[in-house]
């Protein structure tokens, strides 16, 4: 028994050792001159997707290969391996590097192509800021623009068309924040309209045009439901516009009977404001008759208690 746990110890003990002494070997590489060494290894532990060691040995070899023939694969794979670990925001530098230092190499359409790409794998949810959108956006047009022909290319075009419409969701998503925020400050419905004109003015195509066209009635309707009388019929009229556009581009919309109610709430808006406005002018006119006949009897009064005072 006592011979057998001893074995174990030992093969454990040998094991750790030998795991020490494959630890020690790269590190003894990597602080090592042979930069020849360090880029053989370099490859193999990229090949063999140790991408972490890897990249130690090729940031390590960079600048001691700048300006060698070597330096071309250097560079490319540094930026692959950067790539592999996820680190998006370093390696689209590196590829965008590489292609600008080696414009004829061979690696050249697929770094200046990754290099866009990682602006697309880093750019974030609809809710949040849209500059890296954008940025990958103008990255991929241009490798478009570079290579027309690539294979690539196609697929470049598909990457725009889906950070479009993130950008489309954002911008919609804003504009229905305005109206969300209209039950707190009745000026955000006009906001609102404002906004979601903007957003079909950017985007023509938007795939929201309908719930876009019926917001925007939805928006006008709140606003004028929430004004004062003497503005209401103003505004409730040109919400039954935005509903007249609205039928005139979508006559076969599923949202048209909710479209329809809006216009038939503005149309009884209007009446019941002119009802009030009719009733604060008669109650006005009143008050102004009443005025008036309280003015006279007092001129009466006054020139009555002038006659019979007697003249000293």
């Amino acid at each position: 028994m006592f011979k057998v746990k001893h074995l174990l110890i030992l093969s454990f003990t040998v094991l750790l050792l030998s795991l020490a002494g494959c630890k020690s070997r790269f590190e003894k590489l990597r602080l090592s001159n042979d930069v020849s060494k360090k880029y053989q290894e370099g490859i193999r532990l990229y090949n063999k997707k140790d991408y972490s060691k890897a990249l130690i040995l090729f940031e390590g070899l960079a600048q001691k290969y700048r300006g060698t023939a070597e330096a071309e694969d250097l560079n490319y794979y540094y930026a692959f391996t950067l790539y592999r670990l996820k680190d998006y925001t370093t390696a689209r530098y590196k590829f965008k590097e590489f292609a600008d230092t080696y414009p004829n190499s061979k690696y050249a359409e697929e770094c200046r192509y990754y290099g866009a790409y990682c602006y697309y794998l880093d750019s974030p949810n609809s809710s949040l800021d849209q500059e890296n959108t954008y940025k990958a956006i103008d990255a991929l047009q241009l490798f478009i623009n570079y290579y027309p022909k690539s294979e690539r290319a196609v697929q470049a075009a598909q990457y725009i068309a889906n950070l479009r419409d993130k950008l489309e969701t954002k911008a919609f998503d804003n504009a229905k924040l305005y109206y969300t925020l209209g039950g707190y400050d009745v000026a955000y419905y006009r906001s609102a309209v404002v906004a979601l004109k903007n957003t079909q003015i950017e985007f023509p195509d938007i795939k929201y045009i309908e719930e876009i066209d019926l917001l925007i009635v939805k928006s006008q309707y709140m606003y004028a439901k929430n004004s004062y009388p003497h503005r209401q019929e103003e505004r409730f009229q040109e919400a039954i516009g935005y509903y007249n556009e609205f039928m005139e581009a979508h006559p076969d919309s599923k949202l048209v009977s909710e479209a329809k109610q809006l216009k038939e709430d503005s149309e009884a808006g209007i009446a019941s404001a002119r009802k009030i406005l009719a009733k604060e002018a008669e109650e006005a006119a009143k008050y102004a008759a009443l005025a008036k006949k309280d003015e006279k009897q007092k001129d009466t009064t006054t020139k009555k208690a002038e006659i019979k005072t007697p003249i000293k």
